[in-house]
């Protein structure tokens, strides 16, 4: 009896080194695939790093830079410190052009976030039609035309002897006819026409996508209940495409603030610089008027100025989902 104890117990204790040798094998091994997934990951992602870090972060870096310095772009800099975002505080007209950009925020995100909403929702009655696939295809075109070309277009269309006074006079409009682009109290307005124009076939493709997620259950529910078009809207198709509508706005406010092509090529910030915006003054400071220190200051409070208005957005759609 004591024999066979004796015997069987030194077979457990092999049986358990066993054991632990092969799970501590397991480990190492599993180590070892995780260090080699980590490292291809890596490998994958240095690339990118590096391009990210030698066009993004070091340009900002400079840009940092040489907002503390007085310099034409060519000869000797001197350091000045804060004396150029100084300026900007002391010469408002140099801030003026933020004032532009913050208006073209309800051109360039409000009204197409407004109608792409409407138009997605009447889309979705009918989205597997060939009128849905046409309209969608229509609204999204502005979307592949690139904004030079669409600058050049819409500056035909908005002249004094363009397409649109040209239709306004047969409906017999003619005396609010105008030259759109060239007059202060219609420029800004005109060339959020344009932008709203652009962006409403982003909008809509968004959030039509978001739309065709939500169940149809809901609506038949809400039918069953009485709900109407309106109540619909507002209880099921509204709150479903709420993270939708975070991704729309924060690009479309971006487009706003950085602003550049199509008032460049419509207006160049005139008349009497009713459209002058940020992107187009810290173009004219630098090339032209060869203050690259004051255009860099500018550069960067309107980096701030960005950061300050979508980071809440991205905060406010995030703590909504």
């Amino acid at each position: 009896m004591n024999a066979t104890r004796t015997t069987a117990a030194p077979g457990r204790r092999e049986v358990v080194a066993t054991a632990s040798t092969s799970l501590e094998a397991r480990r190492r091994a599993l180590k070892a695939r995780r260090l080699r997934r980590g490292w291809a990951a890596l490998g994958l992602v240095v690339p990118a790093a590096f391009f990210y870090v030698v066009f993004v972060l070091r340009p900002l870096a400079l840009t940092v830079q040489y907002s503390l310095y007085d310099w034409n772009g060519v000869g000797a800099s001197t350091f000045v410190g804060v004396d150029n975002y100084t300026r900007l505080v002391e010469q408002p007209e140099l801030l003026g052009s933020t004032v532009n950009a913050l208006e073209l925020i309800i051109y360039f995100s409000f009204v197409p976030v407004i109608l792409g909403l409407l138009t997605a929702a009447t889309i979705r009655k009918f989205a597997a039609s060939r009128l849905a696939l046409a309209a969608r295809t229509v609204l999204f075109l502005p979307q592949v035309i690139p904004l030079v070309a669409a600058g050049i277009m819409w500056t035909w269309l908005l002249a004094t002897d363009g397409l649109v006074n040209e239709l306004m006079r047969m409906l017999g409009l003619g005396s609010v006819t105008r030259a759109w682009l060239g007059d202060t109290s219609t420029a800004l307005g005109a060339v959020g026409v344009i932008g709203a124009w652009v962006a409403l076939g982003l909008c809509l493709l968004l959030l039509l996508s978001g739309m065709t997620k939500i169940d149809p259950a809901l609506y038949e529910a809400a039918r069953i209940d009485g709900a109407g078009a309106v109540r619909e809207f507002f209880a099921i198709t509204l709150p479903s495409v709420r993270q939708e509508i975070g991704v729309c706005v924060t690009v479309t406010v971006i487009a706003a603030l950085a602003a550049f092509d199509i008032v460049y090529i419509s207006t160049q910030g005139g008349p009497a610089n009713s459209t002058l915006v940020p992107g187009l003054e810290i173009y004219y400071l630098g090339f032209f008027s060869r203050e690259v220190g004051q255009a860099s200051a500018l550069a960067v409070v309107f980096m701030v100025l960005v950061l300050a208005v979508v980071l809440p957005i991205q905060r406010l759609t995030k703590e909504e989902d």
